[in-house]
Order: C-alpha cells, then sequence, then structure tokens
C-alpha cells in the first residue's frame, strides 16, 4: 500500500477537526448530524455529507481515519485526487440514501461517522486491485483483498438482518457499493480483467441491499435462524404485548409532537394517530 496523498490528508485533518467539535458541542453535532425527519420533512440534504464529518468518540475516529489512511493511498495515486474525491463523496452520499431509504419510517434515526465513505474507497480497491494482500491487525497474517471484502460483505449481511448492534451497517454496505460500482465505472477495464473476483463480492451485496429495500419484512427477525419466538405467546400473552407496544409508539409520536408540533411527523406516525385517536372513542 503506497501512503496517503495531500488530499486523504487534507480529508482527515477536517474531520478530525469537526468531530472535536462535535465532541464538545451537542448543538454543532445535532445540527449536521443524519437524521432521517431533519432531510425528508425539513429537505436538510447538507446533512447526507455533514453527518461523515462526525464522530461518536475518539475511537468511532481513530478507526474511520486509520482504515482512510492505509486504504487511501493506492486509490489517490492510481486514480488522482479527482476521481478519489468523487468516490469518496459519492460513497458517502450513497451510503446515506440507503439508510435514508431502509429506515424512512424511522424518523428519528440518525447515525454519523465516515464509514460509508471509508468502505466506498476500500471497495474501489478491490475493484481495481483485487490481487493485493491486506494484514489482519494485530495478526501476522494476510488475505487477498477481494476475500476480506466478501467476508466484510457476509457479516454484514449477518449484522443487519440480526440486530446484534447499533452500528449503521446499511451505509456501510451501501457505500461499499456505490464505491467498487464508481471504480469500475471509472476503469471498466478492471472488469474485464478480475471479472470472478468483483463479481462474488459485489453480487451477494446487490442483492441483499435490493432485498431490504424492497421487501423489509426480511428484517423482522431475531437471529440468523429466524426464530420469532412469537409462536410460543399465548394469545393473550401476545395481546398485551401489541397493546404495550402501541402505547409505547403513541407515547412516542405524542412526545415528538410536544417537543416538535404536528409537521415532524411522517406519514406512518401521523396514520398511527389517527388510527389510534378513532380506536378511542
Amino acid at each position: 500500500m503506497s501512503s496517503a496523498g495531500i488530499i486523504t490528508i487534507l480529508l482527515i485533518i477536517i474531520t478530525v477537526i469537526t468531530s472535536y467539535k462535535g465532541f464538545t458541542n451537542s448543538i454543532f453535532f445535532d445540527k449536521y448530524k443524519f437524521q432521517v425527519d431533519k432531510i425528508l420533512l425539513y429537505r436538510d440534504y447538507k446533512r447526507l455529507v455533514t453527518s461523515g464529518f462526525l464522530h461518536v468518540n475518539w475511537l468511532h475516529l481513530l478507526f474511520n481515519m486509520f482504515c482512510l489512511y492505509f486504504f487511501s493511498g493506492m486509490l489517490e495515486g492510481g486514480l488522482g485526487p479527482w476521481y478519489f474525491l468523487l468516490i469518496y463523496f459519492a460513497s458517502l452520499i450513497g451510503g446515506g440514501l440507503v439508510s435514508l431509504v431502509i429506515h424512512r419510517r424511522h424518523g428519528d434515526y440518525s447515525s454519523v461517522g465516515a464509514s460509508g465513505a471509508v468502505w466506498g474507497v476500500l471497495f474501489a480497491c478491490v475493484a481495481l486491485y483485487p490481487g493485493m494482500s491486506i494484514s489482519l491487525f494485530p495478526l501476522p497474517l494476510y488475505m487477498p483483498v477481494w476475500l476480506y471484502a466478501l467476508i466484510f460483505v457476509l457479516i454484514t449481511i449477518y449484522l443487519i438482518r440480526s440486530k446484534k448492534n447499533n452500528i449503521g451497517n446499511e451505509s456501510h454496505l451501501g457505500g461499499a457499493i456505490v464505491g467498487m460500482v464508481l471504480a469500475l465505472i471509472i476503469n471498466p477495464m478492471a472488469l474485464v480483467n478480475n471479472y470472478g473476483k468483483i463479481l462474488i463480492v459485489l453480487l451477494p451485496a446487490i442483492i441483499f441491499l435490493y432485498l431490504i429495500i424492497t421487501r423489509p419484512h426480511l428484517l423482522l427477525i431475531d437471529n440468523l435462524f429466524y426464530k420469532t419466538h412469537q409462536q410460543y405467546y399465548s394469545i393473550d400473552h401476545q395481546y398485551n404485548v401489541e397493546r404495550r407496544d402501541e402505547q409505547q409508539e403513541i407515547d412516542r409520536i405524542l412526545d415528538k409532537i410536544n417537543k416538535k408540533g404536528m409537521r415532524s411527523l411522517n406519514k406512518k406516525e401521523k396514520e398511527t394517530l389517527k388510527a389510534y385517536s378513532k380506536s378511542v372513542r
């Protein structure tokens, strides 16, 4: 891997400065983070970009910047600074748009981080240089970068489906796909020369994203083995659980109205409130 170029260094410096300000200034952080309602209702589209320059904490920031530093050199050196910037920001925005589509009914959903852009850079490298090796830090082991990318895709799919954490895995996968596809558009001969390895990595990611966007019920599972657990509940217990969940949702909507006003509600929330008001008449 070649050393990072000047554009990468500038990106890292700007991201560290803005992230630090976000750590110490909650108003600044809230103004520029990714949040579904702010983007869809108030058309604050800048958040698709500005959220990539904020992070949750130092560990989150250092991990992303560490990865960017080590993977960007080859890409910036091989394609030039302008194509590198195009891939970086297209991956950042693409990852945000994927999250926006998947979480379009979750108005309070928010996220920050440069991960979508960073994974876009890495997957662009996979597309252009699939034969290079990557170290499994801190272990003294190496594997082909295309195999590392495939493992990332499979693990990310599992994490999205099982909901094992609160990380924005959807934006990671979206950014990775955008970065790889854009690199292939810039250099189509890479697909001709390396189509086997590229398709092994790209197809599972594209198919999975297509399915969860068009069939979001695929996400409604507890783990990889598709256990819903509700089949073991009695009818009365299931009814009580549903009533509790419904009341919690109504309480959340009313609290949102109290803080932000009726305009802050999305379509689904308005329909839920309308249905509830009819049921209590």
